[in-house]
């Protein structure tokens, strides 16, 4: 999708020896607040790989990722924001300057409808006719935070999203799988690939399958709603963001 841009900001400090750390309190005699200095790669995948394995998972929740997403519209952002578990802070409507030359910088637009020449010159209008009645709007001396009532829900926006990595595997499982929303999709995708990024945190990918739910279950949970060649293809796109 043009436009959207997603970066994998911040992280919790050694995150793969942080959940190892926390992981080993439940059984090692030995733990202590000062082993987790003592934490290496090696303990790390010795232990981690097989915790993840018998399913125990509340040990993600203790490293944490922040992601910086522009470019998406508010049809994608609040299908973002319903994953509660989760920390949000959105650019404000009340004081952005919208340009009306450029529709495309300002909305987006579905390639669906481009592959329409007519329809698409038609969205281009309307658009253009509602940021023009925003501007006059707020020209008249009605605030940006009322003007903003006229805009439609394909204005572009920017959004900070701070998730530990048990929500974000939640997340991953459900918008990534390709009967979600295309938008979403694409954002969960590109969370995927920029974790991949990190040699240091590329093997949690693996080891916690990081990715939609047919990734980590070995079936697709959407059965007959499963678009024909999916599982497969879904796969393969898992693959190929692993061994990059």
């Amino acid at each position: 999708m043009d436009g959207l841009k997603v970066k994998l900001v911040n992280y919790t400090p050694k995150p793969l020896e942080t959940v190892t750390w926390a992981a080993l309190i439940s059984y090692w005699e030995e733990w202590e607040s000062e082993a987790f200095e003592r934490v290496t790669r090696t303990d790390v995948e010795n232990h981690l790989p097989r915790v993840l394995g018998y399913g125990h998972e509340s040990i993600l929740e203790h490293a944490v990722f922040t992601f910086a997403i522009e470019g998406i519209s508010r049809v994608a952002s609040h299908q973002l924001i319903r994953h509660r578990i989760a920390s949000y802070t959105q650019q404000s409507q009340r004081y952005i300057k919208l340009n009306p030359e450029d529709v495309e910088e300002t909305f987006v637009i579905p390639e669906g409808v481009k592959e329409n020449p007519e329809l698409y010159e038609k969205w281009k209008k309307l658009m253009r006719e509602a940021i023009e009645l925003y501007e006059e709007t707020y020209a008249k001396g009605i605030h940006q935070e009322d003007a903003r009532f006229i805009l439609p829900q394909a204005v572009r926006t920017k959004i900070v999203v701070t998730m530990n990595l048990r929500e974000l595997k939640h997340f991953l499982g459900l918008r990534a799988c390709e009967r979600a929303q295309w938008e979403i999709r694409e954002v969960a995708w590109k969370m995927l690939e920029e974790i991949a990024k990190r040699e240091e945190l590329k093997p949690i990918i693996k080891w916690a399958k990081l990715g939609p739910r047919c990734i980590s279950l070995g079936y697709c949970p959407e059965r007959e709603l499963m678009p024909p060649g999916c599982l497969k293809m879904t796969k393969e796109k898992w693959k190929k963001v692993i061994e990059k």
